[in-house]
């Protein structure tokens, strides 16, 4: 146990907390004490794992519990392909240990920093209309719930608590290990290629289907597109070149950074910055295992919004937004991603029941985005939007029971689990009661 009173930030920096405690336990039966003991003593507890969240999912100013020290892999069956870890594992020491033992996952996001429970609890996701976000890959928690009691979840044993533990914004209980379904390690060809958006636009169905994974990125008043596809691919791993550490590191981050500070400064350049950038994405090729090719570095940091619409408002709600920021100039530069996904029946899945787009805008550090953000949200709810768990959005209590089917099923779990709301944070309670 180490006593805090410093302040915790998470990665972009607007959400901050005081923590009175922060612990880092090493075993389970330690995690189920600590549970107890916040019980007894009515202290709120969150578990935090990279801050990479954008609200304040993992912020408390009682105890912070961190799983950094219970990461690694426990148990690894290869004739059935699947993988137990520790559920603090992250997920960029995850690929490399499943490589090791030449298994990987399915498919993943643009960032690795996250812990595994993280990116579960939250509803992490990658692109690819075949795949579901990273929870539909788990079989198998473990857990510790409100009381401190240790349960082990599986589908087919527990299939209701399964189905609302697969994403539960950390609300039922500590996830402390994690069964995942895996396949042998692949290799991925990565295609980054520049398009006018009016293009894209048009054959967004074909490119969709067309390529295992893809997704776009298309910038603020600027006319210029980007694709990126990947797809498996038996040729060798590309040698790493000078030129792909200018693209991916001096141009998208350390250039981009200085512009975007620049912007900051400068509010009134952001267009014309945008329009730069656009003007300036890469066509590229390269070829690596999966897990080292689905991860972006990201060392511009930023603020986001992101939400998951039904699949077929992807351009209806691309042009209302292009509309609306030709109408309103907002000072932003940052392109604006656009992924896709399978529909699953997660009870607080953002896909619960259909197959997805996912539209996410981002503000660099330290400018204001509330205008913007909002204005984009009313866009999205007008098609049906439900946001990211992980990602900046207003909506409280009513509006999400409003949008999902499951939300009654999924707080009478929860009230069973954590029946005295250990784990009930003031920010949940704007989520979850109204």
């Amino acid at each position: 146990m180490i006593k805090s009173g410093r302040k915790w930030r998470n990665w972009s920096g607007v959400v901050t907390a005081t923590p009175e405690t922060v612990i880092y336990p090493l075993h389970i039966d330690e995690v189920a004490g600590i549970v107890k003991r916040c019980r007894e003593e009515g202290l709120k507890l969150r578990v935090v794992g990279s801050g990479h969240s954008f609200t304040a999912i993992a912020a408390s100013n009682n105890v912070l519990l961190s799983l950094d020290r219970m990461q690694g892999v426990l148990h690894v069956d290869h004739e059935a392909c699947t993988v137990t870890v520790w559920a603090g594992t992250k997920l960029r020491i995850l690929g490399e240990l499943l490589h090791s033992e030449g298994l990987a996952q399915e498919n993943l996001g643009d960032i690795d920093v996250q812990s595994i429970a993280g990116a579960i609890s939250t509803g992490t996701h990658g692109t690819g209309v075949a795949f579901g976000n990273i929870s539909t890959q788990v079989i198998g928690m473990t857990i510790v719930t409100g009381t401190g009691e240790v349960v082990d979840v599986t589908e087919k044993a527990q299939p209701e608590l399964f189905k609302a533990l697969q994403i539960s914004l950390g609300s039922l209980g500590i996830i402390v290990q994690v069964t995942l379904r895996v396949r042998p390690a692949y290799k991925l060809r990565y295609d980054s290629s520049r398009v006018p958006l009016s293009s894209c636009l048009e054959q967004l169905d074909s490119l969709a289907r067309g390529h295992r994974n893809f997704e776009f990125y298309w910038f603020p008043y600027a006319e210029p597109c980007q694709l990126k596809m990947l797809n498996e691919t038996a040729e060798p791993v590309t040698p790493n070149k000078l030129g792909g550490y200018v693209s991916e590191v001096v141009l998208e981050n350390a250039v981009f950074g200085a512009l975007s500070a620049l912007c900051r400064r400068l509010p009134r350049i952001s267009p014309s910055v945008s329009r730069l950038c656009a003007a300036a994405v890469p066509t590229s090729s390269k070829v690596d295992y999966s897990h080292r090719v689905y991860a972006t570095k990201r060392l511009v940091r930023f603020n986001e919004m992101e939400y998951n619409l039904p699949i077929e408002a992807m351009e209806p709600v691309i042009r209302e937004m292009r509309e609306r920021m030709a109408s309103e100039g907002y000072r932003v530069h940052f392109p604006i991603e656009c992924r896709f996904a399978k529909g699953d029946q997660i009870w607080l899945s953002p896909a619960y029941g259909r197959d997805s787009a996912y539209i996410a805008v981002h503000m660099y550090r330290g400018m204001p985005f509330e205008r913007y953000f909002a204005d984009m949200e009313r866009i999205f709810l007008q098609y049906g939007g439900r946001p990211h768990w992980g990602k900046l959005h207003t909506l409280k209590a009513r509006e999400l029971r409003a949008a999902y089917p499951m939300w009654n099923p999924f707080h009478e779990m929860r009230r069973r689990l954590d029946p005295d709301g250990v784990f009930l944070t003031s920010y949940l309670q704007e989520l979850f009661v109204e």
